[in-house]
């Protein structure tokens, strides 16, 4: 019985994850917004934003920038001034624990006018972008 190369297979799920992050933004430049990685995150202990930590890879020797949350901010003018959302791009649009208590965290502090999660849709042999709004997907635990 052959054995899983984890190591490979790690290596296609975050291609394929950049693939898709990249497809977001297109789809949000698109629709008028306009785009920029969102480089900062949440220090749940101290309560505030921070810089987002940067990793490095060994194996490249390289610093990897940009692991915030979430993945991008985008702003787009309004009648009114600007309307700022954060985009957390997720292929199955699901948040884990740490992410979702970021989400409300930031949500709660009115840092963004909206908050939405990118996940892929498959529509025949095309993938569409879907948004969901992260206050309505995850508002019991706003309560």
């Amino acid at each position: 019985m052959p054995t899983k190369d984890f190591s490979k297979q790690g290596k296609l799920n975050r291609a394929a994850g950049a693939r898709f992050e990249l497809k977001v933004r297109e789809d949000l430049e698109k629709m008028g917004w306009t785009v920029s990685k969102w480089m900062n995150s949440i220090d749940n202990e101290k309560n505030k934003i921070i810089p987002a930590k940067r990793k490095f890879n060994p194996f490249l020797k390289t610093m990897i920038i940009g692991t915030g949350f979430p993945d991008f901010i985008a702003f787009k003018k309004t009648e009114n001034g600007f309307e700022v959302i954060g985009v957390e791009v997720k292929t199955k649009g699901l948040l884990d624990k740490i992410e979702r208590g970021q989400a409300l965290w930031l949500i709660k502090n009115k840092i963004f006018s909206r908050l939405l999660i990118a996940r892929k849709k498959q529509q025949g042999k095309r993938i569409i972008v879907e948004y969901e709004d992260v206050e309505e997907k995850y508002k019991k635990y706003l309560e």
